[in-house]
């Protein structure tokens, strides 16, 4: 099974971002691997409390699946609207998630390029997790997974559609494996406390 890291990195246009980014594209795949995990992490962490996934459903509903759908171009990445997400994700955090990232790849200015990179990929990662989120519902007759939470159904323990799935993303080995590589269980111990920080 394709991870879900791997599977949003085959979206991503490695040289568009590299350039984005101003470094290379193996740097700037090595922190889009590390930093697919911890967005996934740190939504995975709000979304165990009912209202955050309440408000996790509520960007999902309003990041559709049209911007990774054929490949992204990430000149329709809404950089402004990516730093909300980042702040609602990591609250007061995530300059201490963006540099303990970047110390896992060596530190100097990798925490600042992964500042950076944080607000480009998390609408990607929304739109991705709102295909998958979307598409595994509508295989199970037809309901709107997106509604039961936001209506307050589904959100509490143990019917929690929306933190099942980001558990699975993250428990099956979600950051592929690859040798030399952190799993993404591995970068989210790593983060430890500073998930869940963005619970309202």
């Amino acid at each position: 099974m394709v991870s879900a890291v791997d599977d949003i990195l085959a979206d991503i246009p490695m040289d568009q971002l590299a350039a984005q980014l101003g470094t290379d594209e193996a740097t700037a795949e090595q922190m889009t691997r590390q930093a697919i995990p911890a967005l996934l992490g740190g939504m995975q962490a709000n979304a165990e409390d009912p209202a955050g996934a309440m408000s996790l459903a509520g960007a999902l509903g309003q990041h559709p699946s049209d911007l990774i759908d054929g490949g992204v171009d990430l000149n329709q990445v809404d950089a402004d609207d990516g730093e909300k997400i980042v702040g609602n994700i990591f609250g007061p955090n995530q300059d201490q998630v963006a540099q303990t990232l970047g110390g896992g790849l060596g530190g100097g200015q990798t925490g600042d390029l992964i500042k950076k990179l944080l607000p480009i990929l998390a609408p990607i990662v929304l739109a991705y997790l709102s295909k998958r989120f979307l598409g595994q519902s509508q295989g199970s007759g037809g309901q709107d997974p997106l509604g039961s939470i936001l209506g307050g159904r589904g959100a509490g323990g143990s019917s929690n559609p929306l933190n099942d799935m980001l558990n699975s993303m993250l428990g099956g080995g979600a950051a592929g494996g690859t040798p030399g590589q952190p799993s993404g269980k591995s970068i989210l111990d790593m983060l430890g406390g500073l998930l869940g920080a963005g619970r309202h």
